[in-house]
């Protein structure tokens, strides 16, 4: 027997039982698609948590300021003043490995309106270097310069989502906002970013479509700060290629605690670490999905091989007549690993279809991202042929054991 006639006669096989071959097949279609269903929310949130963290940079090491309530801060700031200037100095001359150090000072706007409408923003006052420590894309326009810095240029930046509420979708670079009593003309919009949230790993990322980004020394001087509040809320210290954020932050926090006074009032956030953190949770979740999805594998192999015992046993008078007519056994034995074979690749052709129908559903339903690769289409449906194969053996092996004579007289 050809593996073309083996192939046609499976299938006529098969098609004479449509319901028994379909329900024998529902064990490879659902373990196939909760395979492919699981790889492709694995990969969906790894590229979101890559994306978040790429906003805090992966070369980054950030120093934020902790808020107290003002009995602590008053306590607090007799010992130290918090976040300010003088951290960004000492650690971009004193830590080995760092390139350069940013401050960061969060606005919260009381109001936030144009001549064509109003939203509610966070404004930052920002180093010109802030777009490329947060890779911060830009639609229109341009970042800060150095120039802005230096004359406290009342300009911004400007998010898509303040952009839509301030301005519509007409021309928005070179128009005037106001945040709060402050008049600021915008010189650059930001393109959409992917990652949706503003918070990774419990660790506050920001959203950049609602923020608005001006120069930190018009920051320091055209808004009032609360006297207790530390003077920056963040120092964004970039690091040198080559250089390990895990050995840098321990020599960071030393320096600081020496400036400090010993007084917690800051926090470090390592990036590269969290993002660590996420790959091992990640490999956890696909390791517990992929433990189920086996299941499903498992016990739809089991379903095959009692089906093709059935079969062995129903076609007893068939094989002996094939035997008589001078089929070897290894030809008895090729034609129902084949007819396996056949359930296994259909069910997970179906699978695959029930996969991508659970991946897009997830993505519609939950707004999590989803990412359907091709090696968690060829994973799942070579796992469910070898299953099918492997269920197949014992079968095919007992069919073409069968002594002709005896199968000839079979009822």
């Amino acid at each position: 027997m050809t593996p073309g006639e083996a192939i046609r006669t499976a299938v006529d096989n098969l098609a004479v039982h449509k319901l028994r071959s379909s329900l024998t097949m529902l064990g490879m279609i659902f373990g196939v698609g909760a395979v492919i269903a699981m790889l492709s929310i694995g990969a969906g949130a790894e590229r979101q948590a890559l994306s978040l963290v790429e906003r805090l940079g992966l070369r980054n090491v950030l120093v934020r300021a902790k808020p107290f309530r003002d009995e602590e801060a008053k306590a607090l700031r007799a010992k130290s003043p918090g976040v300010s200037p003088r951290d960004a100095a000492a650690l971009a001359e004193a830590v080995p490995g760092v390139e350069l150090a940013a401050p960061v000072l969060k606005i919260e706007p009381y109001r936030v309106l144009s001549e064509a409408g109003k939203t509610t923003a966070t404004a930052y006052g920002v180093s010109f270097r802030q777009a490329d420590l947060a890779h911060l894309a830009l639609a229109e326009g341009r970042f800060l310069d150095p120039l802005d810095e230096r004359t406290h240029a009342q300009v911004c930046v400007v998010g898509s989502g303040v952009r839509r509420d301030l301005f519509g979708y007409g021309e928005a670079v070179g128009k005037d906002l106001k945040v709060n009593d402050v008049w600021l003309t915008v010189v650059g919009v930001l393109a959409p970013q992917g990652g949706t949230g503003d918070s990774f790993q419990g660790v506050n990322v920001g959203t950049v479509a609602s923020a608005i980004y001006l120069p930190i020394s018009t920051a320091e001087r055209k808004f009032e700060r609360d006297p207790l509040a530390s003077p920056l809320d963040e120092i964004v210290v970039r690091l040198k290629n080559g250089t390990s954020a895990a050995r840098a932050a321990p020599v960071m926090r030393d320096l600081l605690d020496r400036l400090h006074g010993g007084v917690a009032d800051y926090e470090l956030v390592v990036p590269e670490a969290l993002f660590e953190q996420s790959r091992r949770t990640q490999r956890l979740f696909n390791a517990v999905m992929g433990a189920i999805a086996g299941i499903s594998l498992l016990v739809g192999g089991i379903g095959i091989m009692n089906i093709m015992l059935a079969t062995v046993l129903e076609r007893t008078r068939e094989i002996g007549v094939r035997r008589a007519v001078g089929a070897r056994s290894a030809d008895i034995r090729f034609q129902f690993m084949v007819e396996s074979f056949a359930i296994s690749l259909i069910g997970g052709a179906c699978g695959v279809a029930v996969g991508l129908g659970i991946a897009r559903g997830v993505a519609a339903w939950a707004g999590w991202p989803t990412v359907v690769t091709p090696a968690a289409i060829l994973i799942s449906t070579g796992v469910a042929m070898a299953v099918g194969l492997a269920s197949g053996i014992y079968p095919a092996s007992r069919a073409a054991a069968l002594d002709p004579i005896e199968a000839l007289h079979y009822e």
